[in-house]
């Protein structure tokens, strides 16, 4: 694989793990400018919205502007965002830093995803996604614990200082390792825009936001559940979200490759796994062996769909791939906040705090349906023969006469 892949996984870290660490400095960041810990957590949920609205308005500015060149600006925005965050003396200059750095992460997910996938062959797709995002399931197991203790350490902003630093390399690797980025096919914003008239990439779309719903509608309350119904130690949990970790990594690895040679199968079983996982939560809770086993296959199933589900989205918006790459990570955030939500209704509902897993289920069927259903499109138009698809390209090509190539 190229280093190419590499470095972007590198600065995925980086980007990753500013998301996540806030989760472990909302004390100190409350008591530094005085407000409550709530007041302090929408600094996660305006992270949120602003990595949802991002990646696609800024994947549609740039939509004829150099890959590389666009990875730069971005990557320099953030740093800007970085530094405000770092130095700021109020609470709404922190929150305007944290969606300034937001906006522009999602973005740079969105992006380089599309470059690492012309980095490669097409049958290699999944496996350079699978490596480009291997960076921010390395931030899901780093980045809380590593937020915490440099905070609790040297104070809420030394976090944002090393992420900085993190993503001064992630520049300099761009700019020195990451080639030119060529397009086979001319865009515009019109043919960007016009990939959204496909069923398929909806399809792609609902199927990443429901199973993000699963799986952050339980991982988003597994604390309590581990402590209060399984009966470990608040001091154990760490290791065991840790285990949870090396799961995603594997899982993310193993879609890589699975993905690579059926795309749709890893899709819909990928699905299977996790709707069983979730499942298994009400049969293992109450035994400290089985819960520690769960959260490992859960941590698999719930990232071994992740490239594939980028890899296809991609793979159906053809030579339009940005922006509709860009609005799947708005539907991986659109899930992460979706699950959660659903999930804390049931427990002010009085469900307990097993009722997560059951709303992550009712998500990962939802999901596994129009997975299902993406297979059954792509089985219909394989029978049609070539005729609708040759259609549907020479439209597109009328679409894109005017534009100019992207480099």
């Amino acid at each position: 694989m190229p280093i190419a892949l590499f470095v972007l996984g590198l600065t995925i870290f980086g980007l990753g793990t500013t998301e996540f660490m806030i989760a472990g400095l909302l004390p100190e960041m409350a008591d530094a400018f005085g407000v409550s810990i709530p007041a302090a957590g929408v600094l996660i949920s305006a992270f949120a919205v602003g990595a949802a609205v991002g990646a696609p308005a800024v994947a549609l500015v740039s939509a004829r502007l150099p890959k590389k060149a666009t990875l730069v600006v971005i990557l320099i925005v953030f740093l800007v965002g970085q530094t405000m965050a770092a130095t700021a003396q109020s609470y709404n200059v922190l929150l305007v830093a944290r969606v300034v750095t937001a906006v522009v992460q999602s973005a740079f997910f969105g992006i380089g995803a599309v470059v690492a996938a012309d980095l490669v062959p097409p049958s290699k797709r999944a496996s350079a996604i699978a490596i480009m995002f291997g960076g921010l399931t390395i931030s899901t197991i780093a980045g809380v614990p590593l937020g915490a203790f440099l905070g609790q350490h040297w104070g809420w902003r030394s976090p944002f200082w090393v992420v900085n630093g993190l993503a001064l390399i992630g520049l300099i690797g761009v700019i020195t390792l990451v080639p030119s980025h060529k397009s086979a096919e001319e865009t515009s914003i019109r043919k960007e825009l016009a990939a959204f008239r496909s069923g398929r990439v909806w399809l792609g779309l609902a199927t990443t936001a429901l199973s993000q719903g699963a799986l952050f509608g339980c991982y988003s309350y597994i604390a309590p559940l581990l402590t209060d119904i399984t009966g470990f130690s608040s001091g154990v949990v760490p290791v065991l979200l840790v285990l949870f970790g090396v799961g995603t990594f594997c899982g993310s690895a193993l879609g890589g490759r699975f993905a690579d040679k059926n795309l749709m199968r890893t899709l819909w079983m990928g699905m299977v796994l996790l709707a069983a996982s979730l499942a298994l939560f009400s049969a293992t809770a109450h035994n400290k062996v089985l819960m520690t086993v769960t959260i490992v296959v859960f941590g698999v199933a719930g990232f071994l769909i992740n490239p594939g589900l980028q890899t296809r989205v991609l793979n159906e918006a053809k030579g339009a791939a940005t922006l509709a790459s860009a609005s799947n990570i708005s539907a991986f955030n659109i899930g992460n906040a979706a699950g959660p939500w659903v999930a804390g209704l049931a427990i002010s509902a009085g469900h307990g705090y097993l009722s997560p897993s059951w709303v992550g289920l009712v998500f990962a069927l939802g999901a596994l349906v129009t997975a299902l259903a993406g297979t059954a499109v792509d089985a219909a138009e394989r029978r049609r023969g070539p005729s609708a698809g040759g259609a549907q390209a020479a439209e597109e090509a009328s679409l894109s006469a005017p534009a100019s190539p992207v480099g």
